[in-house]
C-alpha cells in the first residue's frame, strides 16, 4: 500500500512532517508503547518479516535530538499517522550547528 508524506508549516513557524499509511492500523492499547525498544504489537509476525522492534525507538531518539515532537495516531482498519513537529530555529541557528 502507498505511504503518503506531507511537509507543512506549523502554527508556531516550524515544520510538520507527517507519514501516513492506510494499512490495518494499530490498536489503542499499543500506541503508548510503540517507541519502546524491542516492542512489537505482533511478535510472531514481526519476527517472520525480520523486524526487531527498534525502528520507532530510533525515530524517537532522532526526533528528540532535533528538539522536535513525535505524535503517533492510529485507527484500526484505517491506518496510522506519525507526525514530527520541528521547532522554528532562531535566525542565528548557523552558530548553533557549527
Amino acid at each position: 500500500q502507498p505511504v503518503e508524506v506531507n511537509v507543512t508549516a506549523s502554527a508556531k513557524g516550524g515544520v510538520v512532517m507527517a507519514v501516513i499509511d492506510r494499512g490495518q492500523g494499530i490498536a489503542p492499547e499499543h500506541l503508548p508503547h510503540l517507541t519502546r525498544r524491542f516492542y512489537r504489537t505482533d511478535p510472531g509476525r514481526s519476527r517472520a518479516s525480520g523486524g526487531t522492534g527498534l525502528g520507532l525507538a530510533i525515530v524517537k531518539h532522532i526526533v528528540e535530538r532535533h528538539r522536535a515532537d513525535l505524535e503517533i495516531s492510529s485507527i484500526v482498519g484505517k491506518g496510522t499517522t506519525i507526525e514530527v513537529t520541528f521547532p522554528r530555529f532562531p535566525d542565528d541557528a548557523a552558530s548553533i550547528v557549527s
